[in-house]
């Protein structure tokens, strides 16, 4: 939990900020075509995917943070 809440709130910000600047109807795949999803599509993939992405980096940190283990007595 201690990773999922901080991705999920970071998740919202990072989303509200890139619509701000950028409106889903002029999305478009990579070869040309349009994406032919609602805007409420587009803004719960994105923030799922902004998400994972947040909850990935955290799950990274919480490993590299993690002390060395020790053998010795």
């Amino acid at each position: 939990m201690a990773i999922l809440w901080p991705a999920f709130l970071m998740a919202g910000v990072v989303e509200m900020v890139v619509f701000a600047m950028v409106d889903p109807q002029d999305l478009h795949w990579v070869g040309g075509a349009p994406v032919t999803l609602s805007d409420s599509a587009i803004y719960s993939l994105a923030f799922f995917f902004f998400w994972a992405a947040f909850v990935a980096a955290g799950i990274m940190m919480a490993a590299l943070i993690r002390p060395p283990a020790t053998d010795q007595p």
